[in-house]
């Protein structure tokens, strides 16, 4: 089937990932990112508390293809050059995220 793909610049953070319009600025860098402002607007974040897996990755010509699954089901699809490895990128910081998460709950 034919998909359009909207360009996003991504960051990956401690905390998830954020997709930013190509166009837009990048926020500043800090540990945690400034709440939105007007223009910033358009920023999302997928946090890793709400990611469930990194799924269905397909390698065809230059391309990666792979889905973010959301806990509630959503899914994102995402595309990138095959040398770029946001994939697994994305998976090893969401597993990080989870065992930290998991360490401070056997803590407290």
């Amino acid at each position: 089937l034919l998909q359009l793909w909207k360009k996003k610049r991504c960051i990956l953070t401690e905390e998830g990932l954020l997709l930013i319009p190509p166009k837009h600025p990048p926020p500043p860098q800090q540990q945690q990112p400034a709440p939105p402002a007007e223009p910033a607007a358009k920023i999302k974040e997928l946090h890793f508390s709400n990611m469930k897996t990194v799924d269905c990755v397909e390698r065809k010509g230059k391309y990666v293809y792979f889905t973010v699954v959301m806990a509630e089901g959503k899914e994102i699809d995402f595309r990138c050059a095959q040398e770029q490895g946001w994939n697994a990128a994305i998976t090893l910081q969401m597993v990080q995220y989870k065992n930290r998460q998991a360490i401070l709950a056997v803590r407290s």
